[in-house]
């Protein structure tokens, strides 16, 4: 009998996050926040991690989905 096939690491860790890098705009949405408090966060060290590609500002799907969980479970441990 056929074993399945292992599902794909990338899709778990995305966990239903697009599969590209993305833009504050797209961080905003997701959110539900001005834009300008992304920028916010980014300039107080608070929000998720950015990078920069030149002059563009991006985020990681992989960065989104630890850095909401890490904010998951600092509100129940408090």
């Amino acid at each position: 009998m056929a074993k399945p096939t292992d599902p794909d690491p990338g899709a778990t860790l995305r966990g239903g996050l697009p599969d590209r890098y993305l833009t504050p705009d797209d961080i905003a949405e997701m959110f539900e926040v001005p834009l300008e408090t992304v920028y916010q966060w980014r300039k107080k060290r608070t929000g998720p991690p950015g990078f920069r590609i030149g002059k563009h500002l991006r985020y990681d799907p992989a960065d989104i989905r630890a850095y909401v969980t890490q904010r998951k479970n600092a509100d129940t441990a408090a």
